[in-house]
């Protein structure tokens, strides 16, 4: 995910010493002079590698199998079993997984895809990228996945697929969902990249839809460095997958010269060079043995933060979702009351980076692109455009302590407090 520019540098003013004079009584006091930070920046994200990662990337080094091969199928094996579907393939992005379940979904030109706008890019570009016309419906305001009522508004005769987006790591409500999908012949396609560990109603996200896209991104649950994966429950849907992340070759490389692999091979249709490696593999492996670990910490530092943000009133966490599930906390999410505020949401994020707190915006809606603007009725999506310019995300990783939380939220609570209207 992206993250903001470089800590802007502190200054110091310097006057020239004058003659005292008496201050008029009236005169308002001097704002209080920010706190002082972190000496060193807490990053926003930091990945969780250990020695059993570094050894199991340096046995592939050593194999001489780098590409993709037996790594990536014993990969493809324990993700399936881990998120409940029959089926995973692995891929170089989260975002080739989103380019090519729409394509093996058979979506393209003329076809429109219902989205939320509260988004990363990749999202709305896949659906232009196969040549059909994402259509976005509003988020809930409380916890700004996608309203279902607002999907069923959205839906045309020209649907042809759903894509919801588990916003943060919380699961949007996948059986109304999915009931309004299988009401208008249409496929629902999850875009589970925050939702790795995540569960509704007492099973993981992953299976029961015609796909679910995950990302191993570098800031994610787990990580490849880069890399996704997509879990089907369909047999033949995994199979064009496989097809079409390799140049639509029917033998892939492992099959074709690995262990009495034979080196022939038919290019059926146009593919793509979506294929992750066996390195990328072996590290995803050694995470996934300890995804359990790394959601229970990250549990427990949003329990801190929540907390702590009871006592700052012009911030919120973001609300639970009311059906059973397990929040992944892909991020920690807050949102400003900019009406008590005298300043904006940047500034608040250019003062924290100042106190060497990282920060991140996810999202600013796609409708309020440039790219979007005129295919998008930003008057029907209030809430995601009010919670563009009201969210930030604060620091959240598994290796985080009690004292980071606490010096972000005074830092936070400072900000605020030396801003309020």
């Amino acid at each position: 995910m992206e993250k903001l520019g470089p800590q802007a540098a502190s200054h110091r003013e310097r006057t020239p010493v004058r003659k005292r004079r008496a201050a008029p009584a009236e005169a308002p006091a001097a704002p209080s002079p920010p706190a002082p930070g972190r000496r060193e920046l807490l990053p926003l994200s930091r990945p969780s590698i250990g020695d059993a990662e570094i050894a199991a990337v340096v046995a592939v080094l050593r194999s001489g199998w780098l590409t993709s091969g037996p790594r990536v199928a014993e990969f493809e094996r324990l993700f399936a079993a881990t998120v409940g579907a029959r089926h995973a393939v692995a891929l170089s992005s989260a975002t080739a997984g989103l380019h090519l379940t729409l394509l093996a979904a058979g979506i393209g030109p003329g076809d429109e895809v219902v989205t939320s706008p509260l988004t990363w890019a990749a999202t709305g570009n896949m659906i232009l990228a196969v040549g059909a016309r994402p259509v976005f419906a509003d988020v809930d305001p409380t916890t700004l996945n996608i309203d279902p009522a607002a999907v069923e508004r959205a839906l045309s005769e020209r649907t042809r697929a759903i894509v919801p987006v588990h916003f943060a790591g919380q699961p949007v409500d996948l059986d109304t969902l999915r009931a309004l999908a299988a009401s208008h012949g249409a496929a629902l396609i999850e875009d589970a990249a925050h939702a790795l560990g995540t569960t509704y109603r007492g099973r993981p996200v992953g299976g029961g839809s015609a796909a679910a896209v995950f990302s191993f991104h570098p800031v994610k649950a787990i990580t490849t460095g880069e890399g996704g994966m997509v879990a089907t429950d369909d047999a033949d849907f995994a199979a064009r997958l496989r097809l079409l992340r390799f140049h639509g070759i029917t033998r892939d490389a492992w099959k074709r010269y690995g262990s009495r692999g034979h080196p022939d091979y038919e290019v059926v249709e146009l593919g793509y060079k979506y294929n992750l490696t066996d390195l990328q593999a072996a590290l995803g492996i050694a995470q996934l043995a300890r995804l359990d670990e790394f959601v229970t910490a990250r549990t427990r530092v949003a329990g801190w933060y929540a907390e702590r943000l009871r006592h700052v009133p012009a911030a919120a966490m973001l609300d639970p979702v009311s059906y059973p599930a397990r929040h992944a906390w892909h991020l920690l999410v807050v949102r400003l009351r900019l009406d008590m505020l005298r300043v904006d949401r940047d500034a608040v994020m250019e003062e924290l980076l100042a106190a060497n707190i990282g920060v991140g915006l996810h999202f600013k809606a796609l409708h309020l692109h440039r790219l979007y603007r005129d295919r998008a009725d930003a008057a029907a999506l209030p809430h995601a455009t009010a919670a563009s310019h009201a969210i930030l995300s604060l620091p959240l990783f598994p290796a985080m302590v009690e004292d980071d939380v606490r010096d972000v939220v005074d830092a936070l609570a400072d900000v605020l407090h030396r801003h309020a209207a």
